[in-house]
């Protein structure tokens, strides 16, 4: 499969940081990303940790890394990837979403149209 037929792809530098993240925490599994409603235009990204998958989750494997995302959330994040920013105005998890068509200075918020 090629990357662009993915529904959902994980950065080199966000597999390392969500490996980084669960080594702390051993009773959590993996990387939950999900979209809800709010946030400024409409949908807003949610970070979880979480035991596992649920039975209708895809998950997305990317070295020692597990991602979880949920069927609905899935729809609207269909062909995004997930990275993760060091720099100096600071480190945080962001979705390159290629189905949004607005988003907030935070990163956190889309819309669509």
């Amino acid at each position: 499969m090629n990357q662009s037929a993915e529904p959902f792809r994980v950065s080199k530098s966000a597999a390392a940081r969500i490996s980084e993240i669960l080594s702390g925490e051993p009773a959590k599994a993996a990387l939950r990303v999900e979209v809800l409603a709010g946030g400024c235009n409409g949908f807003q990204y949610k970070f979880d940790l979480a035991d596992g998958p649920s039975a209708d989750d895809l998950v997305v494997k990317a070295d020692q890394a597990m991602v979880l995302v949920d069927p609905t959330s899935l729809d609207l994040l269909a062909g995004a990837e997930l990275d993760y920013v060091d720099s100096l105005m600071g480190s945080y998890f962001a979705v390159k979403n290629p189905i949004a068509t607005t988003s907030c200075g935070c990163g956190t918020s889309f819309g669509i149209d």
